[in-house]
């Protein structure tokens, strides 16, 4: 009985590592689809205000998947907007973006924090 090559053995691990990542990637793209749907749903207007900078590619990034997704929110920027200064500088925030989610400061754009923030109880 012949025994399969090395490379035909490496041949079929590469296979196997391949399916498993694209599997992987696809599961993570539908779970990060379904959060945006989550937060587009929950998101009402006047419930999330995106204290941003002009040069920050991180609030590039967070407007770009909340305008992909239908999210609704307000932006300001700390550099043209003195109330919006103002409010970064009350937030005692260390950086752009500062999201305020119905009054609560995140630094950082984190869905599932928003997500999170949204669905608490109001009090």
């Amino acid at each position: 009985m012949k025994t399969p090559s090395r490379a035909a053995s490496i041949g079929g691990l590469l296979v196997l590592v391949l399916a498993a990542s694209a599997g992987t990637q696809w599961w993570q793209g539908a779970s990060e689809r379904r959060a945006y749907t989550r937060l587009a749903a929950l998101a009402q207007p006047g419930d999330i205000r995106m204290l941003s900078s002009q040069t920050c590619v991180f609030c590039e990034a967070a407007r770009w998947a909340m305008n992909t997704h239908n999210v609704r929110f307000d932006e300001c920027f700390i550099e043209r907007d003195a109330d919006c200064k103002a409010l970064y500088d009350a937030s005692a925030a260390r950086g752009t973006p500062t999201l305020l989610v119905r009054g609560q400061v995140q630094v950082g754009f984190d869905v599932q924090r928003v997500i999170g923030a949204l669905e608490a109880p109001r009090g």
